[in-house]
């Protein structure tokens, strides 16, 4: 133990300042933010009661947790932090932070198809809010999928690339059946400013 002795020479009491005190007793937190390339049929929290995959097999990173949720069946950009109020910025809808997806749908949309999802479509729980809907090919840095997708013989299939800046349950599959083109995989490519660029599937960086 290391003891602080008070001098014999200091007769005079000094003036106490409470705000300055209270300040050297705060714990300084830092941002952590770590990116992580989810890969397919790995759930977005670090326990299950079962046997599946968690974020706990690939993160090693402590007191960090996802702002928002990934589907088990979908791939791509999941962001932790131990920022109470960047969670909030990326998950409330009133923030209205842009995702952006790419979407191997079945089939090849209209051009008035994707009319409807860039203006809005009525889904079971309201009206979607406008989306960015741009016809891609595929992304030149995809990994394999894990077991791969299930293709219907002689129905081709189109990459879309999706910018929503709301986060309902599953919204990107239901817009694309809505209009009858069903997703058949789904990555995310970026949350906000961040993307998934330079890192590998199942790989995570802390900035």
């Amino acid at each position: 133990m290391h003891l602080h002795k008070k001098r014999i020479s200091d007769t005079t009491k000094k003036p106490t300042n409470k705000y300055n005190r209270s300040r050297k007793n705060e714990t300084v937190t830092t941002t952590k933010i770590v990116l992580f390339n989810k890969p397919f049929d790995v759930l977005s929290q670090f326990t299950d009661g079962g046997e599946r995959a968690t974020l706990a097999d690939y993160i090693s990173e402590k007191e960090v947790y996802a702002a928002g949720r990934l589907d088990r069946d979908s791939e791509g950009l999941l962001l932790l932090t131990n920022d109470g109020k960047l969670q909030a910025k990326i998950t409330q809808p009133t923030r209205k932070t842009t995702k952006t997806y790419w979407a191997q749908v079945e089939g090849i949309p209209s051009q008035d198809k994707l009319d409807q999802l860039s203006q809005g479509v009525e889904l079971k729980d309201g009206m979607t809010l406008p989306a960015t809907i741009t016809l891609i090919e595929q992304p030149s840095s995809l990994w394999p999928r894990n077991p791969p997708i299930r293709e219907r013989q002689n129905i081709p299939t189109t990459w879309l690339e999706i910018t929503i800046s709301e986060g309902r349950n599953r919204q990107v599959r239901r817009m694309t059946a809505h209009i009858g083109h069903p997703t058949l995989r789904l990555i995310r490519y970026r949350i906000g400013e961040w993307t998934l660029d330079g890192i590998a599937n199942g790989e995570w960086r802390l900035l």
